[in-house]
């Protein structure tokens, strides 16, 4: 919703003023110039990426409309679920926990928490590390290497549609030069027109360096920077369970663990202290009678 207020008012701002000012509407609406600028941009597109390239992007686009869904109750409940897992193999052994982590779909732990069963990545990291715990033949340090590699790698894949898109944005005021000079060349071979005739080729020529520098900054530039805050907000839920999985490798309790992962939140989704501890208060109720 956010990103069609921006184009809107874009819009509104860009071609309302030049209508207020006086400006002719019509002019604009220079149909070769879009398909000259566009087809362009598309074709650089497909020049610079490969087929995975742009099915990252085509699975991108979703992603950046309607937004990244980890919320501060998502966060609460991730860690919750860390919690009770933590606390259970904390107080009967981490063999304990080893049927859970096998058949999550099944287990009466992460029954309780269906948006992180739901997300397939997340759910894969976590078991996998808790899994690698459960064998005891890696320390906290070489977990904590093969975490951020893990997580360095899921970064890179998912900022391949940013640089993408961010390389057509890049370019799009260069072919809105080429479209401008086109037109310019144009306008030349008629110079023995009447000058009205030539003034309207020449603002046809400029409506292209209009269109290249607007589609640039105005449209494609901001969306993949939406990408990239996506990419963030999507990493950082790894973040939060990297941190308090070491904490709790290196001794901490499960309450201070998952207290280690809320440091690591950005502000605006993480909860309080206070809001943690009683979600994890009723979550070691639940656990229990689980």
């Amino acid at each position: 919703m956010l990103i069609a207020i921006g184009y809107i008012v874009v819009l509104l701002s860009v071609v309302g003023s030049f209508a207020f000012g006086g400006g002719h509407l019509g002019a604009l609406y220079q149909p070769l110039e879009f398909v000259m600028i566009g087809g362009s941009g598309v074709g650089a597109f497909i020049a610079g990426n490969s087929k995975k390239s742009m099915a990252s992007v085509r699975k991108a686009i979703p992603m950046a409309l309607k937004g990244v869904s980890y919320s501060k109750e998502v966060y609460m409940d991730l860690m919750s679920l860390m919690y009770v897992v933590l606390n259970k193999a904390r107080r009967e052994g981490l063999m304990s926990i080893e049927s859970h982590i096998e058949d999550a779909a099944s287990s009466p732990i992460f029954a309780e928490y269906p948006k992180i069963v739901g997300d397939a990545n997340l759910m894969e990291f976590i078991t996998d590390y808790l899994r690698i715990m459960i064998s005891g033949n890696m320390s906290a340090f070489e977990i904590e290497t093969l975490m951020d590699e893990e997580i360095e790698t899921f970064r890179h894949e998912r900022e391949v549609p940013v640089h993408a898109l961010q390389s057509v944005a890049d370019g799009m005021p260069a072919f809105g030069i080429v479209a401008a000079v086109t037109g310019v060349i144009k306008a030349l071979a008629a110079v023995d027109q009447p000058p009205a005739v030539l003034g309207e080729l020449i603002a046809h020529a400029m409506v292209g360096t209009f269109l290249g520098i607007l589609l640039a900054y105005g449209f494609i530039g901001p969306f993949a920077s939406r990408v990239e805050r996506c990419v963030s907000e999507t990493v950082k839920v790894f973040e939060c369970v990297k941190v308090t999985l070491l904490a709790s490798m290196n001794g901490y309790p499960p309450q201070l663990a998952v207290e280690f992962g809320r440091k690591v939140l950005f502000a605006a989704v993480r909860p309080s202290f206070s809001e943690l501890e009683e979600h994890v208060r009723q979550a070691k109720t639940a656990g229990g009678k689980a």
